[in-house]
């Protein structure tokens, strides 16, 4: 049975843009979001307006049958033999970082005016160390992120959104479980993915020695999104449950999920001061599916944190800056860098309560500047109090409300 696929229209837009533009194109982001499907549907686009086929090369370093240019100098060879000097090719390179001294080869092929380049990764290490020495300024970077739930309701249909959202939010929007149906093969397909990440992102390349510490960290995380987080208080805690840690090995664990893209961190900033501070931050999930599948259906409880964390990821998705922001003795959820603006974000599932509405409009009318205010919400209402917007989150997550 042929694999069903999304096209995404504001990644391969990315893509055209740089098309045969000299600089390398990054694309990153947790397993399975997508990242191979993107580049595949840019090849055919490419073959459909005319480039010849004979000046494509496409490489997945996972696949078996590719493993003799696992080494760096054969992938080189390879490459140069196989591409012709005197037209342009375009260079793909499927999950990179699992060529030994990968940095070098792409450094050398980078030089050849003839080449195009486009690379895939699913840590953000291949974008550290030498890979950055070698390529400052020569490579724009591109995140990829599990499905939109814009992109989401476009494959579904637009019927009943709330019902809709209320799916996505269980199972997330990893692209290939548009072809499952029934729960329990959702449910193995994000089990599937959480333990390859784990295993091949995390304990394998971190050389991880305590396996049930890294899951109970991640099963912390997940049950905590929206919630101030240290260090110490993760290890205090699974100090409390009989887990034996130490404050650097949740430290060390904690980098490999987010180098991972497993996770994301978002610093404090203080709005008076104008200035990051460095304690108490945030982590939000690249997906809500893995929280499903770690911590079970039962999510009732945490629906106004679940809303919190994709409203986080659409923010990304839109290339914003994200911070927490703090003003004197109170919280906004949500401070955007837009150009040389911010703009304030509140998110709750609901502010049809008075008391609610009262607690999520006070850090806001609090906040001495005139910078855009918002509340975000699942209420189909909108209102305007004295210049803060209460806006639908529905409407914002399928961009019929801009900032």
């Amino acid at each position: 049975m042929e694999t069903k696929t999304i096209y995404r229209e504001e990644y391969m837009k990315k893509l055209q843009n740089y098309k045969d533009k000299k600089i390398i194109k990054v694309l990153t982001g947790i397993r399975r979001a997508g990242k191979s499907t993107i580049l595949e549907e840019f090849r055919k686009e490419l073959i459909k307006n005319g480039v010849s086929k004979k000046n494509i090369i496409a490489i997945n370093f996972e696949d078996n049958n590719n493993k003799e240019l696992l080494d760096a100098q054969k992938l080189h060879d390879f490459i140069i033999k196989n591409t012709d000097p005197k037209c342009q090719n375009y260079i793909f390179l499927d999950e990179i970082q699992n060529v030994d001294g990968f940095q070098k080869c792409v450094d050398s092929l980078f030089l050849r005016n003839y080449l195009d380049i486009y690379i895939t990764g699913s840590n953000s290490y291949m974008l550290s160390g030498e890979l950055a020495t070698f390529l400052t300024g020569r490579y724009i970077q591109i995140h990829v992120l599990p499905l939109s739930f814009k992109e989401y309701i476009t494959y579904y249909g637009e019927n009943d959104e709330l019902k809709k959202y209320n799916e996505y939010a269980i199972y997330g929007g990893f692209p290939y479980l548009i072809n499952l149906e029934k729960t329990e093969e959702k449910m193995q397909y994000l089990d599937s993915i959480y333990n390859t990440v784990i295993i091949k992102d995390v304990i394998n390349r971190k050389e991880v020695n305590d396996v049930l510490i890294l899951e109970d960290i991640c099963r912390f995380l997940f049950d905590n999104v929206g919630s101030y987080v240290s260090t110490k208080k993760i290890s205090d805690t699974l100090a409390s449950a009989g887990r034996k840690n130490s404050v650097h090995t949740v430290e060390e664990y904690l980098n490999a999920l987010l180098e991972s893209y497993i996770i994301y961190k978002v610093n404090r900033f203080d709005i008076k001061g104008k200035q990051l501070l460095k304690t108490q931050e945030k982590y939000y999930l690249s997906d809500m599916g893995l929280r499903t599948y770690l911590l079970g259906k039962n999510y009732s409880k945490d629906l106004g944190h679940i809303l919190e964390n994709i409203i986080f990821l659409e923010l990304k998705r839109r290339g914003y800056r994200i911070f927490i922001g703090k003003n004197d003795n109170s919280e906004v959820d949500f401070i955007v860098e837009n150009e040389d603006d911010y703009i304030y974000i509140q998110v709750a599932l609901s502010v049809r309560d008075e008391q609610t509405l009262m607690r999520e409009l006070r850090p806001l009318e609090t906040i001495p500047d005139h910078y855009k205010k918002y509340i975000i919400t699942l209420d189909y209402d909108t209102n305007n109090y004295n210049g803060i917007k209460q806006i639908s989150a529905l409407d914002f997550l399928t961009d019929r409300c801009k900032l």
